[in-house]
């Protein structure tokens, strides 16, 4: 049974059982809750939908942040890609676009799934609701793809973190890609083992990110990061579904992660101390919003 200790662990269970993660994943759950599979799934579905839901309200040309710092974004971004300008064509630039809308929607108070946090909370329904729409797939095995992405992060949570203010960045915008590169390879076929790769490309490209929140609020540069981060979930899933690997396991990417994280002084751990925060700029949007101190 399915232990959440390790990424190769995951790997072998699928491996000697011949299912998917997912499935491996949501017969643990119904083992360990004690709620039926049905009970379960629907609960999943239901944050799939959350995830539609706040893309569509997240692409508001309106819409702001009770900070006034952001929003408008993904309405911009969007009107883009609809009249084919996008230089990454429809799929990546409605990638990002679900991303920014998200994001934005949090901000502004939303609904949301946090999938892993909030501040990372765009990145896997962009990754996989854009993969799913691209290829017209069926929705149970977009819900499924969840479970995958679902496991994936618990293993990072017990291993490492999933908290900008343990880990940095690197710890929730990086678990948000990792979790979704796994969840699209799952999606488009890939093995097991391939998402395993997945894992480790994802989160080898983020290592190091710190988290530094212009006034302490998920939104400056935390929102333009989901896009970064889907970018990177995609590029990561490509790579593996084309049967490239990565020379570092994913079990030692993670706990290198946390060793990096450990490293980082508190003013670059979500305080708001550091890094953008402090900039001249980052210290003129906190007056703004708040006043001085």
């Amino acid at each position: 049974m399915l232990k959440y200790d390790s990424i190769a662990g995951l790997i072998e269970e699928a491996r000697q059982s011949g299912k998917r993660i997912s499935e491996l994943t949501l017969a643990q759950q119904v083992e360990e809750i004690g709620q039926s599979e049905a009970v379960l799934y629907d609960g999943m579905r239901l944050s799939l939908q959350v995830m539609r839901e706040a893309v569509e309200a997240g692409i508001d040309e309106h819409l702001r942040s009770t900070s006034g710092l952001s929003g408008g974004d993904a309405f911009r971004l969007q009107r883009r890609v609809a009249a084919g300008e996008s230089l990454c064509g429809r799929l990546f630039g409605g990638a990002l676009v679900r991303a920014l809308a998200v994001s934005e929607y949090n901000a502004a108070m939303g609904r949301i799934v946090a999938a892993p946090t909030a501040g990372s909370c765009g990145i896997i329904p962009a990754a996989v609701l854009s993969v799913a729409e691209e290829r017209d797939l069926p929705e149970r095995d977009t819900v499924l793809s969840l479970f995958t992405a679902s496991a994936v992060g618990m293993v990072i949570a017990r291993n490492a973190s999933i908290s900008g203010a343990e880990g940095g960045c690197q710890a929730e915008c990086g678990s948000a890609s990792a979790m979704a590169a796994a969840a699209v390879v799952e999606l488009c076929g890939g093995t097991p083992e391939m998402v395993g790769h997945a894992v480790a490309i994802a989160l080898k490209n983020i290592l190091g990110l710190v988290c530094d929140p212009v006034a302490g609020l998920v939104e400056i540069p935390c929102i333009k990061r989901n896009a970064a981060g889907v970018a990177g979930a995609l590029t990561a899933a490509e790579l593996a579904l084309a049967g490239i690997g990565s020379a570092i396991p994913a079990d030692e990417v993670i706990v290198a992660m946390k060793r990096v994280g450990d490293l980082m002084p508190p003013s670059l751990r979500e305080t708001a101390d550091g890094g953008l925060a402090d900039t001249p700029t980052g210290r003129a949007l906190q007056e703004k919003v708040f006043g001085k101190k």
